[in-house]
């Protein structure tokens, strides 16, 4: 289902979660698009494990010309890059041929801030050797492990930095209620250029952008903010340039609630069939919802029972079929 997803969708909006297993805390990661929903339970929300989801079922690494410019994009050191480039394209089947091969070059394998950024870029050249994401955008709250490939700014958690401000007076009070309007009123015209966009407008919405983000107020704390939202333009406005992204991740977020209302209900799994089983299970019910089928029905064809007749194809091969 994910491998169908990534290589079909436009985007994705992606969420986490956390989630009781085997009496430890784990984190329950979402990815959705227009027509599917996975989740996937892991023991780490850090970067490298969002990376290896989105390789799907792969487990191989891949320095290619992706991963160095993973690395170039994350500033690692230079020396290290080069010693790491082949004359040849290499590909190693699993983690331990990968680390060995760094090993060989001299890399300590043990210095985990060093070997995480060279396994994420290891990952992400196998992301791209398998045709998976492509210029998918990639739509988070922020979160820092979900900041990779083509990436966009969810504009309702940006909006929620403005209001966790606490203004001390009157006038502080009004600067953030005409900052939020302005945010607001922008966001309101984002949302009218994406039912009929227009790349002759685009320029003039980034004007507006800098006008409402480079305000002086005199309220430092807005002010910071707003300098520092303004750093992130790019990621805001990537609707300008993919009008069919969404601008927010409710999607993502509603998706979630199902599971922690799960959660809140049974507790956590105990063991790994049990869950592998919720993880999959809720992801089925999502992504037929989002396809128009109905759950039971697809159940029933997939059990034999009561869908002589009328067979449900593969989940996988209808959203291809939407893409």
């Amino acid at each position: 289902m994910l491998h169908a997803g990534l290589v079909s969708s436009s985007y994705v909006t992606v969420d986490d979660t956390g989630a009781r297993h085997s009496h430890n805390l784990y984190y329950a990661t979402h990815i959705g698009g227009p027509n599917f929903t996975v989740f996937r339970t892991t023991k780490s929300k850090s970067r490298l494990n969002f990376l290896s989801l989105l390789r799907g079922g792969y487990q191989d690494y891949v320095p290619n010309d992706a991963a160095f410019d993973y690395l170039k994009e994350r500033r690692a050191d230079a020396a290290i890059t080069a010693g790491l480039r082949a004359l040849e394209p290499q590909r190693f089947c699993n983690q331990v041929p990968f680390m060995a091969h760094l090993a060989d070059k001299g890399i300590d394998i043990f210095d985990r801030q060093e070997i995480g950024t060279l396994a994420e870029a290891g990952l992400w050249g196998a992301i791209r050797h398998h045709g998976l994401v492509g210029n998918i955008v990639i739509v988070s709250d922020d979160a820092g492990q979900f900041r990779v490939g083509n990436h966009a700014l969810c504009w309702v958690h940006a909006e929620r930095l403005l209001q966790k401000l606490m203004p001390a007076t009157a006038k502080e009070e009004r600067l953030l209620t005409m900052a939020r309007d302005l945010v607001w009123r922008f966001y309101k015209a984002l949302n009218a250029y994406k039912q009929n966009p227009s790349p002759h407008s685009a320029p003039a919405f980034r004007r507006r952008f800098d006008r409402i983000f480079t305000l002086h107020t005199g309220y430092e704390a807005l002010d910071k903010l707003l300098e520092r939202l303004h750093r992130r333009k790019n990621e805001l406005l990537k609707v300008l340039e993919h009008p069919d992204i969404p601008l927010h991740t409710n999607a993502s977020e509603n998706d979630l609630r199902t599971f922690v209302t799960k959660r809140k209900i049974s507790g956590g799994t105990m063991s790994e069939d049990g869950r592998v089983a919720r993880d999959v299970m809720l992801g089925l019910m999502k992504t037929c919802q989002k396809l128009g089928l109905s759950f039971y029905h697809f159940l029933g064809d997939r059990l034999g029972i009561g869908t002589i007749g009328n067979p449900v194809p593969p989940l996988p091969a209808i959203v291809l079929a939407r893409a």
